[in-house]
């Protein structure tokens, strides 16, 4: 195709028909061509095009995710096989990859289309659960059913055996995913700038008990013990497989599997500042104060605030 197209990837389930309606108008007055999934036909306007989504990644420059981080990811796995620069529009409640806000996001295409922002890469998990290939942005778990006992496996790293895990869930993450399901397990957070995979268990009874932090370069395997519960693979959080009780999942990490634009790379940074803070990451005072819109923290400026405590 000559023209530029731009592909739409659309929140499963929010009503994006406001920012869509933005994008096609702005569309039409740039002469660029927009394209959905066939799925998403009936979401969006007549004058965006449908096709399967095998096809839409191959024909797209970008895509534009409007959502929040799980349609990131989707987006991003759409495209990983050729990766392309992805847009993060905000649609969701706590992003964490998503930069542009809807105000925002005017100037956005028009940065877009004149090729003015940086790309931000982002590492993948490569598996292969049962046979079946699969990619992970954020990570990939191994969850026990609910009241069937627990998860057990072992680890083996490069063909050799480490030793074995029994809890109620095992999650594999990359320095993205480290924020997520990693995180809420008990795993460190990882700089997005790191190149690692971290292996942590979740609620742990018996074996290994702590977070394993491991090379890139080093191939992973997690194979399920006789008597182990029935167990759930999850990949970004979607459920791929469900009630295994036996099988192995096998790990490679590969880099810049996903461009994510970046408009902003330091505000963008300070936004994840204050969302970490949401994660019991307190922030010093004055650096809360920073991350406040300006007009507001001028009001404050001409305050006379107490000493801290």
């Amino acid at each position: 195709m000559d023209r530029t197209l731009l592909g739409l990837v659309l929140h499963p389930t929010r009503d994006a028909t406001g920012i869509v309606s933005i994008i096609a108008d702005w569309a039409a007055r740039h002469h660029t061509g927009l394209v959905v999934r066939t799925e998403d036909r009936h979401r969006v306007p007549a004058t965006v095009e449908a096709m399967p989504a095998e096809e839409l990644a191959e024909h797209v420059s970008a895509l534009i995710s409007i959502g929040g981080d799980g349609t990131m990811l989707g987006a991003l796995r759409s495209v990983v096989r050729d990766p392309k620069p992805v847009l993060g529009v905000h649609l969701g409640k706590l992003g964490f990859l998503v930069e542009v806000e809807p105000p925002e996001l005017l100037e956005a295409l028009d940065r877009l289309a004149n090729k003015n922002f940086t790309v931000e890469a982002h590492s993948c998990l490569a598996c292969d659960v049962c046979g079946d290939d699969i990619v992970a942005f954020n990570d990939v778990a191994l969850v026990r059913q609910p009241g069937s006992g627990f998860v057990t496996a072992t680890l083996a790293v490069d063909g050799q055996r480490y030793g074995y895990y029994r809890c109620d869930a095992l999650v594999v993450s990359t320095p993205t995913g480290s924020t997520a399901y990693s995180y809420a397990a008990g795993g460190p957070l990882v700089s997005p700038a790191t190149q690692a995979v971290v292996v942590t268990p979740s609620a742990p009874m018996a074996g290994i008990s702590r977070s394993v932090v491991l090379s890139p370069e080093e191939k992973i395997r997690l194979e399920l013990t006789p008597g182990s519960a029935p167990v759930a693979v999850e990949m970004d959080g979607l459920v791929i497989r469900e009630a295994a009780t036996e099988g192995a999942i096998d790990i490679s990490y590969r880099r810049e599997a996903g461009l994510v634009v970046r408009l902003d790379p330091r505000r963008y940074q300070e936004r994840n500042q204050l969302k970490l803070s949401l994660l019991d990451l307190p922030l010093l005072p004055e650096q809360l104060r920073e991350l406040l819109p300006e007009g507001l923290r001028e009001q404050l400026n001409r305050r006379k605030l107490p000493p801290p405590r």
